[in-house]
């Protein structure tokens, strides 16, 4: 990661306000387990509310997390006042999301002015063992200026 200080001393509590505003994230479950400079794990408990038809948890809702723990990993680094939205993203799909809990490891690539790369790795915690069942890229932009996008 290039510039791995954040320009807002206390960014936990800016993440966790943030993360608080966000309905999606309420509806699943998700929580956050940490914060630190660049990165961001959530957390996902599986649920038949989130499960797809086999069981597994649904492919939309890893993603969801998955995007997200991005999303506020980049917001870590980003000046005040400014907001992230994800540009894009690309997820590959590794396994069946299946266990006890879903766990979202987002982590900076390369934090810059405007852009910042980002890739967040998803396991399935299950009897105490994590599998790697995603792997998410994603671009996000920093958004300074725009009426309702701020932290």
């Amino acid at each position: 990661m290039d510039d791995p200080t954040p320009h807002v001393p206390d960014y936990e509590a800016r993440v966790r306000a943030s993360f608080a505003k966000q309905g999606l994230m309420r509806t699943l479950g998700a929580s956050i387990a940490r914060v630190s400079s660049g990165a961001v794990d959530l957390v996902l408990p599986t649920s038949p509310a989130v499960s797809q038809q086999h069981g597994f948890t649904h492919a939309g809702a890893v993603a969801s997390i998955a995007d997200s723990a991005a999303g506020y990993a980049a917001l870590t680094l980003m000046p005040p006042g400014a907001g992230v939205l994800t540009a894009e993203f690309k997820i590959n799909l590794l396994a069946p999301a299946l266990g006890e809990r879903i766990v979202a490891r987002g982590k900076v690539v390369k934090a810059g002015r405007t852009l910042t790369l980002a890739q967040t790795d998803v396991f399935a915690e299950r009897e105490g063992h994590e599998k790697l069942v995603a792997v998410l890229m994603a671009t996000l932009m920093t958004v300074e200026g725009r009426s309702g996008v701020d932290d």
